[in-house]
C-alpha cells in the first residue's frame, strides 16, 4: 500500500521525454515523489522534449516567475511541407519544391529577431471562452486570434541541409516556435513545419541540470526528494532582504515594515537563520508582503527568530 501523500516543497528540473504530454510527465513525477500538490511552468508539446521545471507544494506559489521567464530552444524545421498543426502531428496541407539555399535562409532570419508579432496557432492550449483553442481546432472551428507581441532575443542557424534546417532560438515567454518555423517557411516561399523541438533553458536553469523520469524512478523512494531545488531557486534574479525577528513577525502577519534602502520592486525575504519566507514589494520607504510561504512554515520561522 502506497503511503499517504506528503507535503513536499521544491522545484524539480525534469527532462521531459518525447511522446507524452507535460501533464502526464507532471503526474508521473508527482506519483514518484508521493507529493500532494504540484504544477508545471509552461507546457511542452508531446512531440517535444527538454527542460520542464516542476513545482511542488509551496513552490507552486512562485511558479509564475518561471512561466514568464525567457526560454531557449533547439528546433528542427522541414521546409516545403506545411501541416495543419505546424508540427509532425498534423495532416499535410501542401507540399512545395524547396529552392532556397543556406544563404537564402540566413538572409531571412534577421527579420524575425527582436520585437515581433505572432498569431497564436489554433492547435495550442491558449484559451477562448474557457476552452483551449485545440478543442475548437479538433471540431473544425476557426477562432480569430489577435496577434501577440513576442521577443526573439537570438535566432541562429545551427545546421543547414535543405529541406532540413536546425536553429537555436532564445525568446520571451509566450513565443510559439511552431509559428516561427511556419513564418520562416512562408518568408522563403515554400512553407515549413517543425519536426523536432527541445527546450534547452528556462530562465537561469539549463537542460544539463535536469533529471529524467527514468532516473527519478531508479532512485529509492526516500532519496527522490534530494533532487529538488529549494523554493527560492526560481527567484535568484530578485534582490535579497535579510529581516530581523520583529520584521519577520510583522510581515508574516500581513503588516508592512519600514525599509530604509532605495531598492524598488519585488525582493526576496529571509528570516533570521536564512529561512526564505516569501516576497515583498519594496518602495516608498516600506516593505509590503506580496507572496509568502504557508502559515505553518511562517510560524516556525517566526519562532526560530524570536
Amino acid at each position: 500500500m502506497k503511503p499517504a501523500r506528503q507535503p513536499i516543497d521544491g522545484v524539480l528540473l525534469l527532462n521531459k521525454p518525447v511522446g507524452i504530454t507535460s501533464n502526464a510527465a507532471l503526474q508521473k513525477a508527482k506519483w514518484l515523489l508521493n507529493a500532494k500538490k504540484a504544477g508545471h511552468t509552461g507546457t511542452l508539446d508531446p512531440f517535444a522534449d527538454g527542460l520542464l521545471p516542476l513545482c511542488f507544494g509551496e513552490a507552486t506559489k512562485f511558479s509564475a516567475y518561471l512561466l514568464d521567464a525567457d526560454k531557449h530552444y533547439r528546433a528542427t524545421m522541414r521546409l516545403g511541407i506545411t501541416t495543419t498543426t505546424g508540427d509532425p502531428e498534423g495532416e499535410i496541407l501542401a507540399e512545395r519544391p524547396v529552392a532556397s539555399g543556406c544563404d537564402d535562409i540566413q538572409a531571412v532570419l534577421p527579420r524575425f529577431r527582436g520585437e515581433t508579432e505572432q498569431i497564436p496557432p489554433m492547435h495550442s492550449a491558449l484559451k477562448h471562452q474557457g476552452r483551449p483553442l485545440y478543442e475548437y481546432a479538433r471540431a473544425g472551428i476557426e477562432i480569430e486570434r489577435p496577434p501577440r507581441k513576442v521577443r526573439i532575443n537570438a535566432l541562429d542557424l545551427v545546421e543547414c541541409a535543405p529541406p532540413v534546417v536546425v536553429f537555436d532560438v532564445q525568446c520571451s515567454a509566450g513565443t510559439y516556435i511552431r509559428t516561427l518555423a511556419q513564418d520562416i517557411g512562408a518568408a522563403l516561399g515554400c512553407g515549413a513545419h517543425l519536426t523536432g523541438l527541445a527546450r534547452t533553458a528556462v530562465g537561469g536553469f539549463q537542460l544539463a541540470q535536469a533529471h529524467s523520469l527514468t532516473a527519478l524512478e531508479a532512485l529509492p523512494a526516500a532519496e527522490r526528494t534530494s533532487l529538488l531545488l529549494p523554493l527560492d531557486a526560481m527567484l535568484t534574479h530578485l534582490p535579497v532582504v535579510d529581516l530581523s525577528a520583529d520584521e519577520t513577525t510583522a510581515l508574516i502577519q500581513g503588516r508592512s515594515v519600514p525599509f530604509a534602502l532605495q531598492q524598488q520592486g519585488l525582493v526576496r525575504l529571509y528570516a533570521p537563520g536564512n529561512d526564505f519566507i516569501g516576497l515583498a514589494e519594496a518602495g516608498a520607504g516600506q516593505l509590503v508582503p506580496r507572496r509568502l510561504c504557508n502559515t505553518a512554515d511562517r510560524a516556525a520561522h517566526a519562532r526560530a527568530g524570536a
